[in-house]
């Protein structure tokens, strides 16, 4: 089986950063893409920000110029760096990656637990 685990959440003041981490480990062949995605309370779940393997990313509006995603494929991981939060930033942060198996063509996109972001003064 294959797991995802985030880490690096937490309680900042606006203007603050943060730093996520996500790791996978398992079972499986490579990893193609790894993102991240947020939900706050009442909301949609929305794309943050994804990175191919080849190292080309892509954000949403709304973060470009103060998050930046980064990967390490020796370690499995992804990694979130946050700048600059704002309030509206407060959200659960979910991790993705979308793992190759042995056995199949097939890509499949596995989420990590989830990880608490709090922006309040």
């Amino acid at each position: 089986q294959v797991q995802l685990v985030e880490s690096g959440g937490g309680l900042v003041q606006p203007g603050g950063s943060l730093r996520l981490s996500c790791a996978a480990s398992g079972i499986f062949f490579s990893i193609n893409a790894m993102g991240w995605y947020r939900q706050a309370p009442g909301k949609q779940r929305e794309l943050v920000a994804t990175i191919p393997s080849g190292g080309t990313t892509n954000y949403a509006d709304s973060m470009k110029g103060r998050f930046t995603i980064s990967r390490d494929n020796a370690k499995n991981t992804v990694y979130l760096q946050m700048n600059s939060l704002k309030p509206e930033d407060t959200a659960v942060y979910y991790c993705h990656a979308d793992l190759r198996s042995h056995s199949s063509a097939y890509v499949r996109r596995y989420w990590g637990q989830g990880t608490q972001v709090t922006v309040s003064s």
